[in-house]
């Protein structure tokens, strides 16, 4: 098993969560085998997170972060904390946890064997037109995608990293980070991990944007499939 990761944790107005989130993932680190550092993003926070993630960071040298200088989204996150991590693995997880640190584990039994390994959320603690309007915006982008997964939107994921980097994000494909490991012909896999109801702060999205941004996602991975180029390197000097 690789032996360094990377967790990367988004941040968007996520102040009444930081000092949680910072309890949660030392508890985990103190456990683990791995060596791990965790990577915060701030998205361009309106409220006091970065002034949050600042003191933990200060205290802690375990945890780093990356400041926007205006709110990009998510997928923005993301691919800043692939571009920067300097570990084998690079693992995500959302800063309302909803989902486990622990739960990591579950993950990482399978990442010798596969390139990706995501979580999928087992009796979601979510209201019943979140979970409606999240299993249907997951149906489309199935059908498109053909990529086998019940449940891309779980913020709980570990990718070997060499896979992450190349991976060309724009806004909205954070969704299809499995079919994007399947367009460089990596290996995925997905494992049940336990889902809680969000403590505190609020939901960055909607009915509509789950519902609606899936067809524009969609378009934006069927154009990016047909001109996507993957190579390997056979020799050099």
């Amino acid at each position: 098993m690789p032996n360094t990761l990377t967790i990367i944790v988004p941040v968007y107005n996520e102040e009444k969560n930081l000092t949680r989130v910072e309890k949660e993932l030392q508890s985990y680190i103190d456990q683990c085998k791995l060596k791990i550092t965790v990577l915060f993003v701030n998205d361009g926070s309106k409220d006091s997170s970065l002034q949050i993630i600042k003191q933990i960071c200060t205290q802690n040298k375990t945890f780093n972060y990356l400041n926007f200088d205006k709110n990009y989204g998510l997928s923005a996150a993301i691919k800043a904390g692939f571009d920067h991590a300097e570990s084998s693995l690079v693992g995500y997880i959302d800063s309302d946890l909803q989902t486990s640190p622990k739960d990591f584990n579950l993950l990482l039994e399978y990442i010798d064997d596969y390139d990706l390994v995501t979580g999928v959320r087992s009796n979601r603690k979510d209201s019943l037109i979140k979970n409606m309007s999240s299993k249907i915006a997951n149906g489309i982008r199935r059908s498109f995608t053909q990529d086998g997964m019940d449940d891309t939107g779980c913020p709980l994921k570990i990718i070997k990293a060499d896979y992450a980097k190349r991976i060309p994000m724009f806004q909205g494909l954070h969704r299809f980070l499995p079919a994007m490991i399947l367009l460089q012909n990596g290996t995925v896999k997905q494992v049940p991990v336990q889902h809680f109801p969000r403590i505190a702060g609020k939901g960055k999205f909607g009915v509509w944007n789950r519902l609606l941004g899936p067809l524009a996602d969609c378009i934006a991975y069927i154009w990016m499939k047909k001109k996507y180029i993957n190579y390997k390197i056979a020799d050099k000097a």
